[in-house]
């Protein structure tokens, strides 16, 4: 199948789409770039669409096993977020790790398509991830930089304070939901001045919790999510070693 527009997705959990859970999708689920591609094919059936991104890979391994990937599919459009799994590590050389982002974006963006980049997340209201929002700070500064550099847009995911409410999250709390990957694909959508008809699902009230509640849901998170991936972290594997990539090749998925 010809494709005259070519939109590649590249990057860790958040752009597979870890949260938006979904049976029938490739590795169970959909995400914010499904949804954009959905969107974008929609609009016009010249589009097709591949996923690279597998959940628990770090900047490095973003760049060595999918640029090349990405470069040979001739891309018209690319999104591109790596980096949450290398700020939550105990050390990081965050300059190094960002010069090494900053050759591979060169390398997307010389290939004349558009480049859509990320910031990451302001993790200012969870005890755990909060201890690394100053990493995420320098981070995002230097996405800035990288975007200026070589004419990317940015997704300014750490100004989007609707994410600050906790039904936008997965139940294991470090995940976007479906409702907070739907929002997404519309903030994408918005840098990418594209018309879209996504219709934002209303959101459940979450009722107050006691002191004691609030506790006991803190220890249950901390064995069903926390401690399993710590201890994936401690043995270095990854969830993502035994997937591969939802749509390794441009395709019009089902779903379009």
């Amino acid at each position: 199948m010809e494709f005259s527009q070519r939109y590649v997705a590249l990057g860790d959990s958040f752009t597979e789409g870890v949260g938006d859970w979904h049976e029938e999708s490739p590795n169970g689920v959909r995400g914010w770039a499904d949804r954009v591609a959905e969107q974008l094919i929609l609009a016009d059936s010249s589009w097709g669409y591949a996923n690279l991104a597998v959940r628990g890979k770090k900047v490095r391994q973003v760049l060595d096993e999918q640029v090349d990937r990405a470069l040979a599919l001739q891309p018209t459009l690319i999104t591109i977020y790596a980096g949450g799994n290398d700020i939550l590590r105990p050390r990081i050389d965050i300059d190094a790790l960002m010069a090494a982002y900053d050759d591979g974006v060169a390398r997307l963006a010389s290939s004349g398509a558009a480049v859509v980049l990320f910031t990451g997340f302001d993790s200012v209201g969870s005890a755990v991830f909060g201890k690394t929002r100053g990493r995420t700070a320098i981070y995002n500064e230097l996405v800035r930089e990288i975007a200026d550099r070589h004419h990317a847009d940015v997704v300014d995911y750490w100004r989007f304070r609707e994410f600050q409410n906790w039904g936008y999250w997965d139940t294991d709390r470090m995940h976007m939901s479906s409702a907070g990957h739907t929002l997404m694909a519309k903030r994408v959508l918005e840098v990418l001045r594209a018309s879209h008809e996504i219709d934002l699902p209303e959101l459940e009230a979450i009722p107050a919790s006691s002191r004691i509640d609030q506790l006991r849901a803190d220890a249950q998170w901390a064995r069903d999510y926390l401690s399993p991936w710590v201890g994936r972290r401690l043995r270095g594997v990854s969830s993502g070693d035994v997937l591969t990539a939802k749509y390794p090749e441009l395709t019009r998925p089902a779903w379009a």
